[in-house]
């Protein structure tokens, strides 16, 4: 059973969860609408990315006999002024999350959580491969410039991701 206190800040991190679902989804639909497909993939990928990490915590919360509270999700920024900014801006959104899970970690770190704690530890692991990934992205993008071929050299590799449930893996 966890407390009260942590019952609320889990239910706040799921809701983020399910937001950052959301905005991977605005962000696919920009990268469609500007001819980049296989960044679209990427972005659609990381949107089921997302709701499963939300699916995660909202399992743990189910089996800590929790009230689930779903809030209404904010609608995401859909418009980006480049692809790589569409990449930054997700770069910023993950490091975001990153903070809010290691206060979320400090949280159950103070009370005593442990079971709680492991469970955030495994999203924290998770922060490093998205911030990492993203970085690189970032890299290849700002190396390239607005050469197009580059460009559709690298849009080419993103729509290779294919989903791979990061929840099922670890």
């Amino acid at each position: 059973m966890i407390s009260k206190k942590m019952e609320t800040e889990l239910n706040l991190q799921l809701n983020k969860e399910f937001y950052s679902g959301y905005l991977y989804l605005a962000m696919s639909a920009y990268c469609s609408k500007k001819g980049f497909n296989g960044a679209a993939n990427w972005f659609s990928i990381q949107y089921q990315e997302e709701i499963a990490h939300g699916m995660k915590l909202f399992k743990y919360l189910e089996d800590q006999d929790a009230d689930i509270v779903l809030e209404k999700i904010e609608a995401p920024k859909s418009n980006f002024d480049s692809l790589l900014s569409a990449f930054e801006e997700s770069l910023a959104h993950e490091q975001k999350m990153t903070g809010w899970l290691n206060e979320l970690s400090d949280l159950a770190m103070k009370e005593k959580d442990h079971a709680t704690y492991n469970l955030l530890q495994w999203y924290v692991t998770e922060q490093v491969e998205e911030e990492a990934t993203v970085s690189e992205i970032i890299d290849k993008i700002r190396m390239i410039g607005d050469n197009g071929y580059g460009l559709y050299t690298v849009d080419q590799e993103l729509a290779q991701r294919i989903f791979v449930d990061p929840t099922a893996q670890k």
